[in-house]
């Protein structure tokens, strides 16, 4: 004879029932429509990335053992390096940490052959990447054209906005292309090349982008991270054409800034927050061109130290871009996807819910030894958390091929680094970062909508009609790391700073011959 229902179990199978109406059975399927989405989407680029590591692979079965630098080795004959055109790399920069070091190396090696420079944009000597670039620049300064130029402070727009437009002002009067790049960028030796020649084979091209490929450092927020980034690396990996843009590796026309064309200068200096959002929307106003060639992806090692509270407050300013615009059509984009996230979201996790109600409700059936008739339970509810479960499987397979491939694509691209490695990935914390991911998302963006301040890297600023409007430091009340790099933002002024960033100089310096974990 069967018990009693007691009221925990009752409440459960009320859940259950109500679980397989006719609007929750379409939310259920709902998230295995977006899981598979998002399989295809990922299977997709990563077929883009493999096809060029299958291009590599011919060349070099062809003689050509430089195909990590261009498919074609003609390319590398002098009579074609002397005409290559000027790039400046204008980096802008704020705090010093564990990776930094390693990733400015890898960009001023760059084995591009034509004329290059590189101009490192600080605020002020107290940020402690000013005397960690200032050494760098002294330990290269026979083999490159590098130099550090102080900003000073922002008034109009973001404090990044703001440096970077102050390199192109002393960018070298014969630039012809000017790349922005982040200081968690780890350039190929081949990459300023390969992005030159995109844009001198189709003049067409207004910006020129890449995409970091996340290497989580073990931590539940390092993995958010990688997961909220991964969807995004489906608009990155056409090969092609894209309307997606990364601020952290993005090669323009030089002219477009000297003679503000489009508005570049003027959009981005009169109240601009975040330098990719603003440029996209120009281009989709000015029906402009981006696009992402096969080989831009960058290692992005995460920090060690990466805390859940530091991956909140990124995820915070990621949401808070959306509040940003610069005309009506832009706002309204931008309302768009914050709705359409926000509904993906929170529809991907309430189907895992349902899913373990389901369950729950089966495995009390069967251990307290219910019968159907008293539970009215069917097999409908377990039929659907079975069908998300290998929905589920399938893209988080696909995820893991992808990275897999991209894994790879870095590896041959810059063949005298230490080998990137897959040995670590955590299957259980991805899918609960799958979860948290996206639970937190429509949080975090209302929040944003609300607020309409943010805390970047210790300077919060207002936004008023999509424009900053005001901006607030206070150097001793805001975080002193920002949230990726684990970077120290604060140092003294005029001097090096103490133990913080010595040892941070230290382990970085240990870090390139001896990589961590995520390198084999």
């Amino acid at each position: 004879m069967s018990a009693a229902l007691d009221p925990v179990d009752w409440l459960l199978f009320s859940l259950s029932r109500a679980f397989r109406s006719p609007l929750a059975v379409f939310v259920q399927i709902q998230g295995c429509v977006i899981c598979l989405t998002l399989a295809i989407g990922w299977a997709f680029a990563a077929y883009v990335r493999n096809r060029e590591i299958n291009r590599m692979k011919d060349a070099m079965k062809c003689g050509n053992s430089f195909a990590f630098l261009c498919h074609d080795i003609n390319e590398l004959e002098h009579t074609n390096q002397v005409n290559l055109p000027r790039v400046t790399v204008v980096m802008p920069l704020k705090g010093f940490g564990e990776h930094n070091l390693h990733n400015w190396k890898s960009q001023i090696t760059s084995l591009y052959g034509g004329p290059l420079e590189f101009l490192f944009v600080v605020e002020s000597t107290e940020d402690p990447a000013y005397h960690a670039v200032s050494r760098l620049i002294r330990d290269f300064m026979d083999d490159v054209d590098a130099k550090i130029i102080l900003a000073g402070l922002s008034t109009t727009c973001s404090q990044k906005i703001h440096n970077q437009l102050v390199g192109v002002e002393r960018m070298h009067k014969d630039t012809k292309y000017v790349l922005f790049l982040d200081d968690d960028v780890r350039l190929h030796p081949g990459s300023i090349g390969a992005l030159t020649a995109e844009m001198e084979k189709n003049p067409e091209i207004f910006i020129q982008t890449g995409y970091p490929l996340d290497l989580p450092s073990g931590s539940l927020g390092s993995y958010c991270i990688y997961e909220y980034h991964m969807p995004c690396s489906m608009g990155f990996a056409t090969g092609g054409k894209t309307f997606f843009l990364w601020g952290g590796c993005m090669m323009m026309h030089a002219d477009d800034f000297r003679r503000d064309n489009y508005g570049v200068v003027s959009g981005l200096r009169d109240g601009g927050y975040s330098d990719d959002m603003t440029l996209a929307a120009i281009a989709g106003a000015h029906k402009r061109l981006i696009t992402s060639p096969p080989v831009a992806v960058f290692p992005h090692p995460l920090a060690s130290d990466l805390s859940f509270s530091r991956y909140w407050n990124y995820l915070r300013k990621q949401t808070f871009v959306l509040e940003s615009y610069i005309s009506r059509v832009n706002w309204l984009m931008n309302r768009g996807l914050f709705s359409f996230h926000c509904y993906l979201s929170w529809g991907f996790v309430a189907p895992y819910f349902m899913a373990a109600v389901h369950i729950a409700a089966a495995l009390q059936i069967y251990i307290k030894g219910y019968s159907y008739e008293e539970t009215t339970c069917t097999t409908s509810g377990l039929l659907l958390a079975s069908c998300l479960a290998i929905c589920t499987l399938t893209e988080l397979l696909s995820m893991w091929n992808l990275t897999r491939i991209e894994v790879q694509l870095c590896n041959m691209l810059s063949p005298e680094a230490p080998k990137l490695s897959l040995d670590y990935y955590n299957w259980s914390l991805i899918f609960v970062a799958l979860l948290v991911d996206n639970f937190l998302y429509p949080i975090s963006a209302f929040r944003s909508h609300f607020s309409q301040s943010i805390n970047w890297s210790g300077i919060r600023y207002h936004l008023k009609n999509g424009k900053i409007n005001k901006i607030e430091r206070n150097r001793g009340r805001g975080p002193k790391f920002t949230d990726l790099g684990g970077k120290h933002l604060y140092g003294k002024k005029g001097a090096p700073p103490k133990a913080s960033f010595l040892s941070s100089l230290a382990r970085s310096l240990c870090q390139w011959h001896q990589p961590k974990k995520y390198e084999v």
